[in-house]
Order: C-alpha cells, then structure tokens, then sequence
C-alpha cells in the first residue's frame, strides 16, 4: 500500500483559505500534514499533537501525541483505514469516481444529517465548495443544539 493513494496532493490549494472555514474547532495554530481523499486534513498542534477534522460531523479527532507516534499508527491497518478512510476511497475508484486537482469525496448528504459512510453517499466535489458547505452546516447544527 502507497500512503499517498489515499491522500490529495497539498499543492495548489489555499489550505489558509479551506482551514478558516473551521476555526474553531480547529485551532489557529494548525499545521496542515496530511489530507485524505475526503477532504479530511490531518494536522498538528503547536504542541506538535496530531488530529484530524472529521469534516461530515464536523469535529475534531485526536489521534496521537507527535508526528512520530503517528506515522507508527499509521502502519497498523485499522488505522490507516480508519484515518485514511482507504476503504471508501477504494470502492469509489472502483465506482468509476475519479478526481480532479480541486477536488475531494463529498457527501451528498453529511454524516451529520445521518448519510452513511458509503460510496453510494460519495461523489466527486470541489474542495472549496465542500469545506465551506460543511462547515456552515456544522455552525448551524451548533448554533441550533447550544440555543444560541
């Protein structure tokens, strides 16, 4: 397996720009490391802690204390799934889905709004669009569930 299969190439992107859209919950201080193919970046603090914005919930996930940790947790295969969702990558290549420069796995109905994490929930979508509509969905869920 070839980590960078499952993850979309940094450049070209205006991370600054696709990262504001989550803060919060993401801090200010995020140093983008990688991203996999749905958009989700996995980034470190600057305590140097790994975590990854679970954008289709909108939340964030630890997942190790350091780059090091991390890259070790990353060899066992529960995790690379998991964290790299390679199993929906595949089944979306295998669905003929392929993507363009600017462009992710989106969902045509977010987890949070109860769609599955499933190929047939996942179509090609530019990054831009899918950042910014996820997140004003998971502002408006927050605003709804605090009352505010």
């Amino acid at each position: 397996m070839n980590i960078h299969d499952f993850l979309i190439d940094p450049r070209g992107k205006d991370w600054q720009k696709l990262l504001a859209y989550w803060i919060p919950p993401l801090p200010q201080d995020a140093a983008l490391w990688l991203v996999n193919k749905l958009g989700e970046p996995i980034f470190a603090t600057k305590e140097g802690a790994i975590h990854r914005l679970v954008l289709g919930m909108g939340t964030v996930e630890h997942l190790a204390p350091d780059r090091t940790t991390m890259a070790r947790l990353l060899d066992v295969r529960g995790n690379a799934d998991a964290w790299l969702r390679i199993s929906l990558v595949e089944g979306c290549r295998r669905a003929g889905m392929n993507l363009a420069p600017d462009e992710c796995y989106g969902f045509k109905i977010p987890p949070a709004l109860l769609g599955p994490y499933e190929v047939v929930n996942l179509q090609p979508t530019n990054i831009y669009s899918h950042y910014s509509w996820l997140s004003h969905m998971a502002r408006q869920d927050e605003i709804y569930w605090t009352g505010e």
